[in-house]
C-alpha cells in the first residue's frame, strides 16, 4: 500500500449554505485517498484549553490541544456525518482531512466527528444524510392560466367619507391658582 499523503491537494472548495449550518463543498471533483485540507488554528496552553468555550477544539496529542475557531480556518466548516466522506488524520501535531472516496462536485465534504463531540452536541439532532434523509421532492403546483389584462375605464370616483378624527377631550392642566385682585374702591365723587 502507498504511503499516505499529507500535503493538501490544491482543491477548490467553496462554503455555502448546508442542512446543519454553514458547510465546506468540492467545486471540482475529489479523488479518493487525496489530501484535501489542513485543520488549522491556535494551539492552546493548558490554562486556555480549560477556559475555552469553543467547539472547535482538536486533540493532536498528549497535553496539546488545537483551537480550530478561526474563520481562516476553512476545515471548521466540514459538518459532521454518521455515512462521511472524509477521514480526519493527526500527523505529526497536525490536522489533515482526507477523501474517503471519490467525492464529486458540489458534494458537501463531512467526517464523523466521534461519540463524545456527538453525545455531547449533537445526539438526536444530526442533520446528515444518514440520520435526516432529504424529503422527497414535491409535486410541481399547478400553474394558474394567464387571465386577459382589462384596460382600465375612468369611472367616477367615489367621494370618500370625510375621515372621522376621534380626538381626545382637552383635559384641563393643573396650572397656578388665579390671582384675585382686590375691589378697586374709588373715592365718593363730588357734585359739580
Amino acid at each position: 500500500m502507498p504511503r499516505k499523503s499529507y500535503q493538501p491537494g490544491d482543491f477548490e472548495l467553496a462554503v455555502r449554505r448546508a442542512r446543519a449550518g454553514l458547510g465546506l463543498f468540492a467545486k471540482a471533483p475529489i479523488p479518493k485517498g487525496a489530501c484535501i485540507i489542513e485543520y488549522t488554528g491556535k494551539l492552546l496552553t493548558r490554562k486556555e484549553y480549560l477556559a475555552s468555550n469553543s467547539r472547535y477544539l482538536w486533540d493532536i496529542g498528549p497535553g496539546k490541544t488545537l483551537d480550530g475557531s478561526p474563520r481562516s480556518n476553512g476545515a471548521r466548516y466540514i459538518n459532521h456525518s454518521c455515512k462521511p466522506n472524509c477521514d480526519p488524520d493527526v500527523y505529526k501535531g497536525r490536522v489533515y482531512i482526507s477523501a474517503l472516496r471519490d467525492i464529486e462536485a458540489g458534494e458537501e465534504l463531512s467526517y464523523d466527528y466521534g461519540s463524545d463531540y456527538f453525545d455531547e452536541y449533537i445526539g438526536k439532532n444530526c442533520r446528515c444524510l444518514k440520520c435526516m434523509p432529504e424529503m422527497p421532492a414535491k409535486p410541481a403546483q399547478a400553474v394558474a392560466k394567464a387571465r386577459p389584462v382589462k384596460p382600465k375605464t375612468s369611472k367616477p370616483a367615489k367621494p370618500r367619507p370625510a375621515p372621522n378624527p376621534v380626538a381626545p377631550a382637552p383635559r384641563p392642566v393643573p396650572g397656578p391658582e388665579p390671582v384675585v385682585a382686590a375691589p378697586v374702591v374709588e373715592p365718593p365723587r363730588k357734585p359739580a
